[in-house]
């Protein structure tokens, strides 16, 4: 007797137009996040890799140099050889090559090199080489850029506006209103002064000037701001009492999970300045505070400001309060415009963009 075949097992087969099973969406959804995440992961792997072989390939020609005199001409010739050997591969130039011995000279330590230098891009690393003197200011470059993921341009915004030596600088009250740790997080978190070069005002500019320029250029703003930062709103509105009251800028920081209060103003600070932000900052963690947030912040951001003067405001406030002053670009005098050399002269007149000398 003749048995019957059995039957392959039956494979759903999803046409155009029917319906998906259920949970197929979210599936895909994780299939795509992981998929991406390993991407990313060999990317890192790859660039890690090339960076500490542009390190060891620096490191043997500096010893070559040191110990037995090789000038600068070999760089040429290796140059030469190396690309004629690999002829797939970039990155040999001369230029390079000698930005690779830069590099392992300013770093020397193979751990730093594994651990900051090599999870940078190779031009991110060039970039601190030309840029940033002083191995400690380069290191924390390194460092925040990783930390916060800034682009090349992004960085060299940073460098130029030398935002090591203003972060953390604001005046505050912080200690002795918040919690450690949390007091130092919110004091790094502010800089001082704060730098908007992206704005023009003339001298007469107001406060509404001042904020419909920093509107106007929220990413920039924002930029300068700092990593963490979540626009809310400007002149958001508080009813207190029955009366009115704007807040210019109002944002939360995602980090400190916490909303900041700024307030502008176009001239120097004074003392009741800090009782108004102390008013704010009561009215915002009554109203609009969550659960899990932690104290609101304030910062007045003004032109000019009088340490002693801000020390003594901000001494018996019970609210954490920052004082910053800011730097703009003010407008040139239509006189002086046309005797000033553009940025395509400059470049021509210095010779173009900075290089690693040779040695």
């Amino acid at each position: 007797m003749t048995g019957k075949k059995k039957s392959a097992p039956s494979r759903a087969v999803v046409r155009a137009g029917t319906p998906l099973p259920a949970g197929y969406a979210s599936f895909l959804d994780g299939l795509k996040t992981r998929i991406r995440a390993a991407q990313v992961k060999a990317a890192l792997a790859v660039n890690a890799e090339l960076v500490l072989l542009y390190w060891r390939i620096g490191r043997d020609i500096l010893v070559r140099q040191d110990k037995e005199g090789w000038g600068a001409r070999v760089i040429d010739r290796l140059s030469a050889d190396l690309r004629a050997a690999f002829p797939e591969m970039q990155g040999f130039s001369p230029r390079n090559l000698k930005y690779m011995r830069a590099f392992a000279e300013a770093w020397p330590e193979p751990a730093f090199v594994q651990q900051v230098a090599a999870q940078l891009p190779w031009f991110h690393n060039c970039t601190l080489l030309d840029r940033v003197k002083g191995k400690d200011v380069r290191a924390w470059y390194a460092r925040q850029t990783i930390e916060h993921g800034w682009s090349r341009n992004v960085l060299l915004a940073q460098i130029e506006t030398r935002v090591h030596e203003r972060a953390g600088k604001a005046l505050t009250n912080f200690k002795g209103t918040l919690p450690p740790p949390h007091s130092d997080l919110a004091q790094q978190t502010l800089k001082d002064p704060y730098v908007f070069d992206f704005l023009t005002l003339g001298p007469d500019a107001q406060e509404r000037d001042l904020e419909r320029g920093l509107l106007e250029h929220v990413r920039d703003f924002l930029l300068e701001l700092g990593v963490g930062f979540a626009f809310v709103g400007s002149q958001v509105h508080l009813e207190v009492g029955g009366e009115d009251f704007y807040i210019d800028l109002l944002f939360f920081h995602l980090r400190l999970r916490c909303f900041v209060v700024i307030e502008l103003k176009t001239g120097e600070f004074k003392p009741e300045y800090a009782g108004k932000m102390n008013f704010y900052l009561s009215a915002v963690d009554a109203q609009l505070r969550g659960e899990g947030d932690h104290p609101s912040i304030g910062l007045v951001l003004c032109k000019e400001k009088n340490k002693v003067v801000v020390e003594y405001a901000l001494r018996d406030t019970k609210k954490p309060i920052g004082v910053s002053a800011y730097r703009l670009l003010e407008k040139l005098p239509a006189k002086l415009k046309g005797n000033l050399p553009t940025v395509e002269e400059l470049e021509a007149e210095l010779g173009g963009k900075t290089k690693p000398r040779d040695e």
